[in-house]
């Protein structure tokens, strides 16, 4: 693809508004699909499904159990109509993105462009040692693609350094200063390098102040590391304070994909605002903790209430959280103890109507004695144990790592590896067994790890954290975990395109895919 060969218009000046953001269509249908996604078959589930299982499915009526795990399964509807997205990408252009990274990059954004919908509205700010706002807040019409794509020319490289920090702050304001609003809000974060003009610290310093609070917050941050040399541990950072996932670009030719990846998931959110609240049944049943990663939860003082603040779930995105209670003994005429009743509020994201929905008890029976198979385990709360234990191990290792301990880091995840193959919920577990083998191998010896261990041990906890799919590129074979069908589908239909653009003439050849189906 040619691009013109155009100057960068000048800065806008420090301080002023941009409240020029395109207004919003008033009599169109909320939720326009692009053609692309027009085919979609109609919806099968009418609303977010909770569920909720017990860790086992009785306890003996003389026996009380401390901890007793308690899954709750929150799946959002499949093929509903989406909301429509405010976009905002920010992109290091600074020397290093110089030659086939910054003509990479102009492709990639093109194909963004091109899967936006004309009630989707987008901005691209660009930045090295100053950070430029290339396009206004504009809603991706015909007019408005042809805009956009003309605009990508004007992305130039500049060895000025490298401010992530003021390309955050101008992608901010252009969100903070919108007029009107779509109901999704994002920012998009590229860089291949470490920011040059703050000293290199923990990265949160590097968040706007408007992010740095939930309530505040106007949209998530996705991070994507481009390259070896970019600041993972920053990158990490600023997604993990503003409610993004942080992504590893190892392969350069592989960031379309990615930002496919991405976009797959932020042009398909179904439910907003979801929340779950949990409430004790039988009377001496307490919630003793919640296992919730890093979406905030909270148990009141007496046990008997918890809540968990889940947000937006993509189109059949899933969330699973451990609930943990004091099982009392069951009095002598109990035959069934109710443990828990569980039930979500949210708001649809396409109509903003308010919703809810509601699992069925919780509850286990309570025999005077044990038969066979009563004491048979959950394979679904084996599964999630088995996945909070290694996303703890994988911390863990990044710290040894860090420290030096290289060789310690190593045995941590193969160690976390072998209690995972004996666990009964292994045959569950193909993706995360072949994370923590692909992990181990690249912290164990110093440069690797510098190189791309760190970055993929920081994707890794940022996935497991939000239980969401990075956009990492990876040498598993198993299915990616926490993988959507959209973003799936977003993903191939990047690499048909790219398939495309390198055989022209129809006749494909085998092409080794960048990301792992």
């Amino acid at each position: 693809m040619a691009y013109n060969k155009l100057h960068a218009p000048p800065p806008a000046p420090a301080g002023v508004p941009y409240q020029d953001d395109e207004p919003l269509p008033d009599d169109e249908p909320l939720g326009h699909l692009p053609a692309a996604q027009t085919q979609a078959p109609p919806a099968t589930n009418g609303g977010l499904v909770l569920k909720t299982e017990c860790e086992f499915p009785a306890l003996g009526r003389s026996a009380s159990y401390d901890k007793f795990a308690v899954l709750v399964h929150a799946k959002a509807p499949a093929d509903v109509a989406r909301a429509p997205l405010d976009l905002v990408t920010v992109l290091d252009v600074s020397g290093s993105m110089e030659g086939q990274k910054v003509e990479l990059l102009k492709k990639a954004m093109c194909f963004v462009i091109d899967q936006l919908g004309p009630d989707d509205r987008l901005s691209m700010v660009s930045f090295s040692g100053e950070a430029i706002r290339l396009t206004p807040l504009a809603r991706m019409t015909d007019a408005g693609k042809a805009s956009a794509k003309l605009a990508v020319g004007y992305i130039v490289v500049r060895w000025t350094g490298t401010n992530i920090s003021e390309g955050l702050r101008v992608g901010a304001q252009v969100l903070a200063d919108r007029r009107y609003k779509n109901a999704v809000a994002s920012m998009i974060l590229l860089s291949d390098g470490g920011d040059t003009f703050k000293p290199k610290g923990p990265g949160q310093d590097l968040v706007p102040p408007l992010f740095r609070q939930a309530a505040t917050r106007p949209a998530p941050i996705h991070t994507f590391g481009f390259g070896a040399d970019n600041d993972a541990a920053a990158m990490h950072a600023i997604a993990e304070a503003t409610g993004g996932t942080f992504s590893f670009i190892e392969n350069q030719a592989a960031i379309q994909d990615s930002f496919a990846h991405c976009i797959g998931g932020l042009l398909s959110v179904a439910v907003q605002e979801a929340r779950i609240a949990v409430t004790c049944l039988h009377r001496g049943v307490r919630v003793q903790e919640v296992k919730s990663g890093c979406y905030a939860s909270h148990v009141d003082a007496d046990g008997r209430t918890a809540s968990i603040q889940v947000g937006e779930l993509y189109d059949d995105e899933e969330r699973r959280f451990l609930v943990l209670v004091y099982v009392p003994r069951a009095r002598p005429a109990e035959s069934v103890t109710r443990l828990l009743k569980v039930i979500c509020a949210y708001r649809v994201a396409a109509t903003g109507q308010a919703a809810h929905a509601a699992a069925p008890a919780a509850i286990i029976q309570r025999p005077l004695e044990l038969t066979d198979g009563m004491a048979t385990p959950s394979m679904e709360v084996e599964r999630e144990r088995v996945r909070l234990d290694a996303t703890q191990d994988i911390a863990a290792a990044r710290v040894a790592a860090d420290g030096g301990q290289h060789a310690g880091a190593a045995r941590i995840l193969e160690s976390r590896l072998k209690a995972v193959e004996k666990s009964s919920a292994t045959g569950a577990c193909e993706a995360l067994k072949e994370e923590l083998q692909d992990l181990s191998a690249r912290v164990g010896d110093r440069r690797e790890y510098q190189q791309t261990g760190r970055a993929r041990l920081l994707a890794g906890m940022s996935s497991h954290a939000q239980q969401r799919a990075s956009a990492s590129s990876s040498t598993t074979k198993a299915p990616r975990a926490y993988l959507t069908p959209k973003m799936e589908e977003m993903v191939e239909t990047s690499r048909r395109q790219n398939r495309k653009r390198q055989h022209p003439d129809g006749q494909f050849k085998q092409i080794k895919l960048d990301l792992s189906d």
